[in-house]
């Protein structure tokens, strides 16, 4: 799988997740590490935003799994992802 397609799954995944409640968001999130983690072969740019996008959907489950407001995170996290499609193309 490209990375390219890698990003496309894991924003659709997060579009999907953050209309759920938490108990169903997080196990979307928790499927997505496979996604998100790099193999060290891109370009330092193109690692730093995948690194990015990585930490802050990590930002989001931490605050779902404490029951904590979300909101601002998720578009963070799919900022974060979206950054990393531009450069992973």
């Amino acid at each position: 799988m490209t990375d390219s397609e890698k990003v496309a799954k894991v924003i659709e995944a997060l579009k999907a997740a953050e209309r759920e409640p938490a108990q169903i968001a997080l196990p979307i999130l928790n499927g997505l590490v496979g996604l998100v983690q790099g193999d060290g072969e891109q370009p330092l740019e193109v690692e730093e935003a995948r690194s990015s996008a990585f930490l802050a959907i990590c930002e989001v489950g931490k605050a779902l799994h404490r029951g904590q407001p979300a909101d601002h995170l998720w578009a963070s996290a799919i900022d974060a992802t979206q950054r990393w499609m531009t450069l992973a193309e």
